[in-house]
């Protein structure tokens, strides 16, 4: 990768583009970044504050995105809802690793047809996950002492405060227009859930507990097929998080319940909270930093065209470290054993 060839980030002024061009400047300091939204002032100031980082103006309705031609990236992000597909055909064309973040389960299908009918030319990473694919690999970390995984149930709190910028309320409002049913996988097969069936209480970290129920994500189908857990399934709630609660700022929690057998068949059980003091902003930066990292190889072999998921190319060990670094951790759940 020549220096000239900087990683695009399309909104790259929004809330997950400038946390993660924040951590991929603070991973590699010589990466070149171009910072890509539709008010250059906005992205010249983040640029200017990462270093090492231009600054663009971008057309999503445009197939050139509206970008000077001869410019040379090395991969395209796509830290907001690439609707038109735009950013995923500049990317083929030019043969660069793509990452989407903001398509949800009900939204991939574009982007899986567009990387099978043109398998050959570029890596496609489906990050539509809940924080960019971090949960999952949390949950994969937690899930390495098992050698049986029969049920996996994510929980998690999103604090009301802390549902991101206006792309990430658009992207809540999208999602929840297209299904208000939820994905589990019950007895090994994949089902659509609605009503009584997909309501349950998630539990805040200090023991009280949110309305929520079963949502329609792709955490359900990377933890089913990565783990074969014949039962799985992801409740959501918005609400107050228990940080707000102490008067703090909203917080990150998740909670990630795995049942299942260790060596030598005896039945054991974990659960914990993943947590962040400062909400999912971080978390979802790292969950695109390490996609990133990984398609410009960076670290770890070169990623091959094709569609990928984030479970598929990043080690969960070091994600975990990772996002400790920016102030993650992981508390013990009643329950667990």
């Amino acid at each position: 990768m020549g220096q000239s060839e900087s990683v695009l980030i399309l909104g790259g002024t929004g809330q997950a583009g400038t946390g993660a061009a924040a951590l991929l400047r603070q991973w590699h300091p010589a990466l070149p970044l171009t910072i890509a939204g539709r008010d250059i002032d906005r992205a010249r100031r983040v640029a200017d504050e990462l270093g090492a980082a231009t600054a663009a103006t971008i057309d999503l309705r445009r197939g050139d995105l509206g970008l000077p031609a001869g410019r040379r990236y090395s991969a395209v992000v796509a830290a907001l809802w690439d609707d038109r597909l735009h950013g995923l055909r500049f990317a083929q064309h030019r043969g660069l690793p793509y990452l989407s973040i903001s398509s949800g389960l009900v939204d991939i299908a574009p982007e899986v047809v567009a990387g099978a009918q043109q398998a050959n030319a570029a890596p496609i990473l489906v990050a539509s996950h809940y924080c960019a694919g971090a949960v999952v690999l949390a949950a994969l970390h937690s899930a390495r002492q098992f050698d049986r995984i029969d049920a996996i149930r994510i929980s998690a709190v999103l604090d009301e405060l802390d549902t991101g910028g206006p792309a990430g309320v658009a992207d809540l409002q999208r999602w929840s227009t297209a299904t208000s049913a939820g994905l589990v996988r019950r007895d090994g097969v994949f089902t659509w859930v609605n009503g009584p069936d997909a309501q349950a209480d998630v539990r805040r970290t200090d023991g009280t507990d949110l309305p929520g129920q079963s949502i329609a994500i792709l955490d359900v189908t990377s933890l089913a097929l990565a783990t074969d857990a014949p039962d799985v399934r992801f409740d959501f709630a918005v609400g107050e998080s228990a940080g707000r609660r102490r008067g703090e700022p909203a917080s990150f929690e998740v909670r990630i319940d795995l049942e299942g057998a260790g060596p030598g068949g005896a039945p054991i059980r974990r659960s914990r909270y993943l947590v962040h003091p400062a909400g999912q902003r971080p978390m979802t930066a790292t969950g695109i930093a390490l996609g990133v990292e990984r398609l410009l190889g960076l670290r770890g072999e070169a990623v091959a065209p094709g569609v990928h998921t984030p479970e598929s190319l990043l080690d969960p060990a070091y994600a975990v470290e990772r996002m400790a670094e920016t102030g993650a951790y992981f508390i013990g759940a009643p329950g667990d054993s």
